[in-house]
């Protein structure tokens, strides 16, 4: 079992989520570059690229060199950089391993940072999210002006961050059509023909607009958590991951474990019931988190102390980032190789 906080990772069900999003992609004709990090593993991005990934996406060039490391040799590093000579040559250094790479980028100050690097890039579009991103219409304006700095384009991207909300799912697959073929359109009234149209989100990817985008980019979908399943995107039969906590209080008539956010991470939206759910408890209630305990309202007879819990993170990407290992189901670790490569 481990020592508790842990991560156990229940390996038939990661691959059976691995292998419904590589099935949907396809069923749309859109490639499949997920973002791995959600997992920050190279034995999961390796089953990733087996069931028929083109590639991975990763957030950071610290994470990409952890996967070129491991083999991985297509990665898109998906927000605009701002590349100073460290961080150029580091980027450099990863092409000369072999690595194809492709950098995002949402202004002209940005893309010129990246002269010179043998590296493709994505102009990044806003789609309602509001965070990074040109709006759709000025994408071909910015294009323009990279292709005359040297840089080569290969399409537009997007992030629709806002699919994060029970009402919005299926509305912000919308808007993320529409901005990335507006987008698309934009470039090819500049003479430039987008061979990428990159979106999705695990929240929108069930709603992603066929005929505009042609590659995927979810990565919450290889293990769930407990805000997919309150937005309504997976059951817990799809969730792949949980933090295995012990039962260290009934105080109060409640159940106290061992797992706080330095566990399980702190996030919590507005819409969501609480700090994570319990596995195979739906109706349990997280309700309060400090930084090594939680407490759960447990309707009925409380587990015995000593007993674990496993607890959905609501976020596993946090969950992901606190943990070395992963214990997996069918016995043995895979490390969390790219647990702090922020940079």
């Amino acid at each position: 079992m481990g020592t508790t906080p842990h991560l156990r990772l229940d390996t038939e069900v990661m691959a059976a989520n691995i292998a419904a999003m590589a099935a949907h992609a396809a069923n749309l004709g859109m490639s499949l570059r997920p973002h791995a990090k959600t997992h920050k593993c190279p034995q999961i991005a390796a089953r990733q690229l087996a069931a028929g990934a083109s590639g991975l996406t990763v957030a950071t060039i610290g994470e990409a060199e952890v996967f070129a490391a491991s083999g991985a040799d297509d990665l898109f590093i998906a927000y605009p950089l701002w590349a100073d000579a460290t961080d150029a040559a580091r980027l450099r250094a990863l092409t000369e391993t072999g690595v194809r790479l492709s950098l995002g980028c949402d202004s002209i100050e940005a893309g010129r940072q990246l002269v010179g690097l043998p590296a493709e890039v994505l102009i990044e579009v806003d789609s309602g999210h509001h965070r990074s991103g040109v709006a759709p219409a000025q994408a071909g304006i910015l294009a323009t002006e990279l292709t005359e700095a040297g840089l080569p384009i290969a399409g537009v991207f997007t992030f629709p961050g806002h699919s994060y909300s029970p009402a919005t799912r299926k509305q912000a697959a919308v808007d993320e059509a529409d901005a990335l073929g507006a987008a698309a359109t934009a470039l090819r009234a500049a003479g430039i023909e987008p061979r990428l149209v990159s979106g999705g989100s695990t929240p929108s990817a069930q709603f992603s607009g066929a005929g505009v985008i042609n590659e995927l980019r979810p990565g919450v979908y290889v293990f769930g958590d407990a805000q997919q399943v309150e937005l309504g995107t997976i059951g817990f039969d799809q969730v792949a991951l949980t933090v295995i906590s012990r039962v260290v209080s009934h105080a109060g008539g409640r159940v106290i474990c061992d797992a706080g956010s330095k566990a399980l991470g702190a996030d919590r939206a507005p819409w969501a019931t609480g700090y994570g759910r319990v596995l195979d408890h739906p109706e349990a209630r997280l309700v309060a988190l400090s930084e090594h305990h939680v407490t759960i309202v447990w309707p009925g007879a409380l587990p015995e102390l000593g007993s674990t819990v496993a607890i959905v993170p609501n976020h596993a990407c946090n969950a992901v980032n606190l943990a070395d290992d992963y214990l997996l189901s069918t016995g043995g670790t895979w490390p969390v190789a790219a647990r702090g490569r922020n940079n």
